[in-house]
């Protein structure tokens, strides 16, 4: 039997060693650290071990009163060891906080690799349209039901297009939950066609050579910020997502080389892209160059050169040119290109790759390298700039074609 004064007594040695006490009771003495305290029994015919503290925050009083329930618990057909793991899962599950649908789509954001404007989207549909009905909800208590009810809320306002989206937003927080073993069910599974399809609108783009040319007129003649002006002329040269332009940084340009390189992290389909640089482009770049070449970004923010220009901005000066959002988009520059070019006879898949389109097919899928159709997309880019030219002067313009030296 031990005894305190013994136990005081007990000192390391060159292994490990235990002191018996009684009924199954037992301290432990390690090689360094505090003598701890075990209980040993049999179950199902198994050896087995329970710790009961450490010596002297336990006690030897209190390790036998531990030894004592233990044994009442063995006798009783309870494991001690599983019943002590079964209460530690039971409290940390009750300690865990509840996966809402908020927290599970905070969670989500946190993982989302895409480019700000769209993260920001993202976190736009969900904090105005999802969060405010479903956020406090465990998400593996929502319904289709419930969702849909959710949904119908933001169609009955008209915004049909914002609907789909938001329920595009719910399926990926809902798949997200099933990967990470949260939920094992997507309500968004059931919902298609219970939402009312959204009419296909396409950004306005100006199409007719005549119409073209007085835009690019009145972009001459525009009285704005001269980094506005130099946005404006290159939106048409370059044709690229409006977010590729205003975020465009001096060190993805080599003017000697006539060459744009984007990033693929900025890219919408995150491959990198190349954009061959006419005379025309080349030229203004570098007088650009003169008022923005010491910063980061060819487009600075008016308010701070540490971001990048507004996405509004192209919008705000076409809308102040004249001309309103039924006629034509900072985007729509993509659709004037694609549909003129297409009309010259320039090779479909070169314009395709020059436009950075994500292929649907397989023949295409292999048309993925940003160098492919390079030496065509050059000669195209420039022959577009003299294109342009000739229909802002307003003189007769000669179609051009692939052929085009």
């Amino acid at each position: 039997m031990l005894t305190e004064i013994k136990l005081r007594s007990l000192r390391p040695r060159g292994a490990l060693y235990r002191v018996a006490d009684g009924n199954g009771l037992a301290v432990e003495v390690p090689i360094s650290g505090a003598l701890r305290w075990r209980y040993r029994y049999r179950f199902d015919g198994k050896a087995k071990m329970l710790s009961l503290g450490t010596y002297p925050s336990v006690t030897l009083a209190q390790a036998r009163l531990s030894r004592d329930a233990a044994r009442a618990q063995v006798a009783q057909g309870v494991d001690p060891s599983a019943e002590r793991l079964a209460s530690k899962e039971a409290r940390v599950e009750a300690a865990a906080p509840v996966q809402t649908f908020r927290l599970v789509g905070e969670q989500w954001m946190a993982r989302q690799d895409v480019a700000e404007i769209t993260a920001a989207k993202s976190r736009w549909v969900l904090e105005s349209f999802l969060y405010p009905d479903l956020g406090s909800r465990p998400i593996g208590e929502i319904t289709s039901r419930e969702l849909l009810d959710t949904l119908r809320k933001v169609e009955a306002t008209g915004k049909l297009e914002t609907a789909k989206r938001a329920k595009v937003k719910a399926g990926q927080v809902f798949r997200y939950a099933i990967l990470e073993g949260i939920t094992d069910n997507d309500p968004t599974s059931s919902l298609r066609g219970a939402l009312k399809s959204p009419k296909v609108k396409h950004h306005a783009a100006l199409v007719d050579p005549a119409k073209v040319g007085e835009l690019l007129r009145a972009i001459d003649g525009f009285t704005g910020q001269y980094v506005t002006l130099c946005a404006l002329k290159l939106a048409p040269l370059l044709f690229v997502r409006p977010g590729e332009l205003r975020q465009a940084e001096w060190v993805e340009f080599d003017l000697d080389e006539a060459m744009w390189r984007i990033p693929g992290a900025r890219m919408k389909m995150k491959a990198a892209h190349l954009v061959p640089l006419s005379t025309q482009a080349v030229t203004i770049l570098r007088e650009l160059q003169t008022f923005t070449g010491d910063g980061r970004y060819v487009f600075p923010g008016l308010r701070t050169a540490s971001r990048p220009m507004s996405e509004n901005t192209i919008n705000a000066a076409l809308r102040r040119l004249g001309y309103s959002g039924e006629e034509m988009t900072g985007h729509g520059f993509r659709g004037m290109a694609a549909t003129r070019l297409n009309e010259m006879g320039w090779k479909p898949d070169a314009i395709e790759r020059q436009l950075a389109h994500a292929e649907s097919n397989k023949v295409r899928e292999a048309y993925t390298h940003a160098a492919q159709y390079l030496d065509e997309r050059t000669r195209m880019m420039q022959a577009w700039a003299d294109y342009l030219d000739g229909l802002k002067a307003g003189g007769k313009v000669v179609a051009i074609n692939r052929k085009a030296g």
